[in-house]
């Protein structure tokens, strides 16, 4: 047992530089970037969800609560929101960088996510527009979204302070694993969650509903450590839309629509995980 959480503790230990360096870049672009990204969003029109799923791969400090501050102030539409919370991968793709993955495997993962954004996105502004429950555009809604990240401390501070948030998540993740596999045994979790195609996505998508980036780096480490299929992550990975969802109840109106988003966002994360499945798609 000592072994197994020393185990844990030296591998996460062992990613730190690799993961400070990837959020530096992120930090760095983010920076010169992110005005330019919420114009974008703001000025995307009936071409929404296609440029929301795009900027949502792209991990960005708190982009699915700005996404979801301009819902709220009916400035993006429902489809563009919930592209955004498809597309985003929040924690997976430093995770993945700092991990030496293969990058056809991070492209593909992120490719489905995008599809998947775009099209449901789409769909949806579609069915709202036929509806004609569309409203009329609010003063956007001025929230300061500092508490939900860093960036206001310059990149090189608020990469230390994301790296080790994200150390500790991993940490504290990675040893819950180990000893799960320890005492149980990895091919029956495997199994338990590999082998039923329904029950894993479903799984995934109750962690993906976690409002921080927790989800993301639970579904990462478990999909890393061969205990979940990559079926299941993409299930969970798709729901999970990190601090978005818990800013959108605090700031969009109506309590049923806010429950339907959600409702909605972990349909469409399961049906696709269980859907990958059946139709027995590998990496």
């Amino acid at each position: 047992m000592v072994d197994v959480l020393l185990d844990a503790i030296i591998d996460t230990i062992k990613l730190i530089p690799f993961l400070w360096v990837t959020y530096l870049m992120m930090e760095y672009i983010e920076h010169k970037t992110k005005d330019k990204t919420k114009d974008t969003i703001k000025k995307s029109g009936k071409y929404g969800p296609f440029i929301g799923s795009i900027l949502g791969i792209f991990p960005q400090c708190g982009f699915s609560v700005s996404a979801t501050n301009l819902y709220a102030a009916r400035v993006i539409t429902l489809g563009t929101l919930v592209a955004v919370y498809l597309s985003t991968s929040d924690e997976m793709l430093p995770i993945f960088l700092s991990e030496a993955v293969p990058i056809t495997e991070i492209l593909t993962i992120l490719g489905i996510k995008l599809v998947v954004g775009m099209i449901v996105g789409f769909c949806i502004d579609f069915v709202v527009r036929l509806r004609h429950k569309e409203e009329e555009e609010e003063k956007i809604i001025d929230l300061c979204e500092k508490e939900h990240c860093h960036c206001e401390h310059g990149i090189i501070k608020s990469s230390f302070k994301h790296t080790l948030n994200i150390i500790i998540f991993i940490v504290i993740v990675t040893i819950i694993i180990n000893l799960a596999i320890y005492w149980i045994g990895e091919e029956k979790i495997s199994g338990f969650l590999g082998n039923q195609p329904i029950l894993g996505p479903v799984i995934a998508g109750f962690i993906g509903l976690i409002p921080n980036c927790a989800a993301s780096v639970i579904l990462t480490q478990m999909y890393l450590q061969n205990v979940i299929s990559v079926s299941t992550l993409i299930s969970g990975l798709l729901v999970g839309a990190g601090v978005g969802l818990a800013v959108l109840f605090k700031m969009n109106k109506g309590i049923k629509q806010n429950i339907k988003i959600v409702v909605l966002l972990y349909s469409i994360g399961v049906i696709t995980g269980i859907l990958i499945e059946f139709l027995g798609f590998t990496i």
